[in-house]
């Protein structure tokens, strides 16, 4: 059996991370830790999968039908409502989104939601047959973009809200000189996932760890204020999304 959660493990965060799971673990009956040896993918392909977090993307995307969709938790954090989330659009000067053709972008993948697919959305509008940048820039990670973008690597990058958040939290340099100067739509945010695991029993654990008073402190510092069990066509919107952005002509990141 494995299990991990790669999607906001910042070190920072690293014993509140284990201690949620150590919780759902034993209101589940389970008793593995989480592992985080390797590529952060490699779980969502492994069929002893009894939990992890994953993308929206790879989702709706790679692992469409391959993952079980357990539960989307939901975060106390600006750019969060319930089970959706945003991201934000950061550079280092606040200009009209206009003012940014002919820029380098980041990102950190191009199978993320946030960091890929939020900032065609945001910019696809204003693109002329696909192109807008002049280059991106893939970092691999959302707070390396945003080292990229403060640093002058890059001029313009998108971060999911939690990992805003996190950064505002846990490592707040990495913002200084940016500005937000825009936001993505909204859609269902990283989901709760698994392929060994029983969907339901894991559903009741869910709930029981975020009503564990045991576990409210590790709630606070992951920002966790509850959960929806969604059904997964609720992802579709991404793809809704994406569609709607190539139909227009789509924007070019490479």
């Amino acid at each position: 059996m494995i299990a991990s959660l790669p999607m906001y493990d910042f070190p920072e965060a690293r014993e509140a991370t284990d201690q949620w799971w150590a919780g759902i673990a034993r209101h589940a009956g389970l008793s593995i830790g989480l592992t985080r040896e390797g590529d952060y993918a490699a779980p969502w392909r492994d069929p002893a999968l009894v939990f992890s977090q994953t993308c929206g993307y790879p989702f709706t995307h790679e692992f469409q039908g391959k993952l079980k969709l357990v539960a989307t938790p939901h975060y106390a954090c600006d750019g969060c409502e319930g089970p959706n989330y945003c991201s934000f659009i950061f550079a280092r000067e606040k200009q009209p989104l206009a003012a940014f053709r002919g820029s380098r972008a980041a990102l950190n993948g191009h199978d993320s939601m946030s960091g890929m697919l939020a900032l065609k959305l945001i910019f696809a509008p204003l693109a002329e047959k696909g192109r807008f940048f002049a280059s991106a820039l893939v970092t691999g990670g959302h707070r390396k973009s945003l080292m990229a973008v403060r640093d002058g690597a890059a001029d313009v990058c998108a971060i999911d809200a939690v990992c805003v958040a996190m950064v505002k939290r846990y490592e707040p340099g990495l913002l200084e000189g940016l500005w937000e100067i825009g936001r993505s739509p909204s859609v269902p945010g990283l989901p709760y996932v698994t392929i060994a695991g029983d969907v339901a029993a894991l559903r009741r654990a869910i709930s029981a760890a975020l009503a564990d008073p045991g576990l409210a402190e590790a709630r606070q510092r992951l920002f966790i204020s509850g959960a929806s069990f969604l059904e997964p066509q609720a992802y579709d919107r991404i793809l809704r999304l994406e569609q709607e952005m190539e139909n227009r002509g789509g924007l070019v990141l490479a």
